[in-house]
């Protein structure tokens, strides 16, 4: 039997549910339209001008945006590391100090120059 079946019969499934949702999506859907079905959903509270894009978005928010994912990242990083502990032996303790260490040498830079702090 070919190693590939498999995979290919998960993405057959997965394109079959997906084309199968957007169908019934379609049939089952609202089909008179009106001003407020057509509106994002807030909560019961009008769209700011800034959601809408009248306004522009502080460059903090995006700096954190980033270092969220980035620090994020690094720490998924530590969970194939923890499964394979045992197997990695000295190298492993060895090649993921230096990596906490980096991490943690971004994380000191970005704590002094004040990117943790939300105004």
């Amino acid at each position: 039997m070919n190693p590939y079946v498999p995979i290919l019969a998960i993405g057959a499934i997965g394109l079959g549910f997906a084309v199968f949702s957007v169908i019934a999506a379609a049939l089952t859907g609202p089909k008179r339209y009106n001003r407020a079905k057509s509106d994002a959903y807030e909560c019961g509270i009008e769209p700011s001008p800034q959601a809408a894009g009248g306004g522009r978005f502080p460059v903090k928010y995006f700096l954190t945006a980033m270092l969220f994912i980035v620090f994020d990242i690094e720490i998924v990083f530590l969970y194939p590391w923890a499964v394979a502990f045992d197997q990695l032996g000295l190298f492993g303790l060895v090649e993921m100090a230096l990596f906490i260490g980096t991490v943690f040498v971004a994380y000191a830079y970005v704590w002094r120059r004040g990117g943790l702090e939300w105004d």
